[in-house]
């Protein structure tokens, strides 16, 4: 990209957070970003130095956060995530008959979870599921007809109210680092002493400033969609940063912080591939300054899920997928430039090595990706 930063450290900070919810788009989301990096890079910060953590927030999405950004995080997004899945996993056991009083139930079930991983040995989903037989209690999701309806366990809905309050955390991946397969421990066994979450109001204010300067200009949609809050919780926000208003092209309103009103020189051009749900993509609900909106269709999903992308000086200008032997090749629209192609080609080129034979699969793939035709 236009600007490579030197540390994996240095470049989760500049995004806020990695998406984190398809396991490769941390590593890859990395490779685009910091010069020279290693598999074995991203893997020490995650689950050796623990300078990146694996969190569920906003969205209910997972993201991967610089550590000390957790407390602010603990306190706002992900507290909102826990207060949302805990409502929803109290719905789920009153319907399924699991017990007459919920509320105990799950507070039962949630410290027999605790007092297992108190010995500090993390364990699968799976693992817990087979000593906590609560975990194994069946519910009903939707009708059977749908691909995500039927009978499931309750198991991972419980754990997601554990893990979005931060009373558990994700350690070691189980699996191939391109996929997600957590194995879960206390905050205190992975993480060592950690300061306490703070107060939600402070939380979100630390999240919308970090958000304006990595992202800013945006508007208070963007902020509200990204952060998956309210209008009221984005307007609090904004004013305890003293963010000011700025004017945006088609006469939208955005903000930006106060030390931040300087124009900026404009880059080089540059060429990027970037991954699927990756942080720049989905920084933002308005995209169409970095996308032909006729273009929106074929890279993202209806829910607005963003599969890989490839960029050339600012735009997305088409996708990238990999053929039968792992080389990467780039999907592009035809008025790209020789100029762009050349650099994109050299960007597929330098994925390819990396990855040395490694295929990513992708659940979000977009509808350009899986249309792809491949020589």
């Amino acid at each position: 990209m236009a600007t490579p930063f030197d540390s994996i450290d240095k470049a989760a900070t500049a995004l806020v957070a990695l998406h984190a919810t398809e396991g490769a788009t941390v590593h890859l989301g990395l490779w685009a970003r910091v010069t020279g990096l290693t598999v074995d890079d991203v893997e020490t910060s995650l689950y050796d130095a623990h300078t990146i953590v694996k969190q569920i927030a906003m969205r209910r999405t997972l993201f991967a956060f610089p550590r000390d950004l957790l407390p602010a995080v603990w306190g706002s997004a992900a507290a909102r995530v826990a207060t949302q899945q805990r409502s929803q996993v109290l719905r789920d056991v009153e319907r399924a008959g699991l017990a007459d009083d919920a509320e105990a139930w799950l507070a039962r079930a949630g410290e027999e979870v605790l007092a297992l991983l108190s010995d500090a040995r993390p364990r699968t989903a799976t693992e817990i599921r087979t000593e906590v037989p609560a975990l194994a209690s069946k519910i009903t999701r939707g009708t059977p007809e749908k691909k995500w309806g039927g009978e499931v366990a309750i198991g991972p809905n419980v754990l997601t109210v554990l893990g979005a309050a931060g009373r558990i955390v994700r350690g070691v991946n189980g699996g191939h680092w391109r996929l997600n397969r957590p194995v879960w421990t206390t905050p205190e066994a992975w993480l060592g002493a950690m300061p306490e979450p703070v107060a939600a109001e402070d939380g979100y204010a630390t999240l919308v400033r970090r958000w304006l300067a990595a992202f800013g200009p945006g508007t208070e949609d963007d902020l509200v969609w990204w952060l998956g809050a309210t209008k009221t919780i984005v307007r609090r926000a904004l004013a305890d940063v003293g963010a000011v208003p700025v004017s945006l092209d088609g006469d939208a309103g955005g903000w930006l912080l106060p030390d931040d009103l300087e124009p900026v020189a404009a880059p080089e051009p540059w060429a990027a591939l970037l991954p699927t749900l990756d942080s720049t993509v989905m920084g933002w609900k308005h995209r169409d300054f970095y996308l032909d909106p006729a273009q929106r269709p074929y890279l993202f999903d209806t829910n607005g899920n963003a599969g890989n992308t490839a960029w050339w000086d600012g735009r997305i200008v088409g996708c990238w997928v990999q053929d039968e032997d792992a080389a990467v090749q780039v999907v592009l629209e035809d008025d790209v430039p020789g100029e762009a192609r050349a650099a994109l080609e050299a960007e597929a080129g330098r994925l390819t090595a990396w990855l040395d034979g490694v295929r990513i699969t992708n659940v979000y793939a977009s509808p350009q990706m899986r249309g792809a035709r491949l020589p």
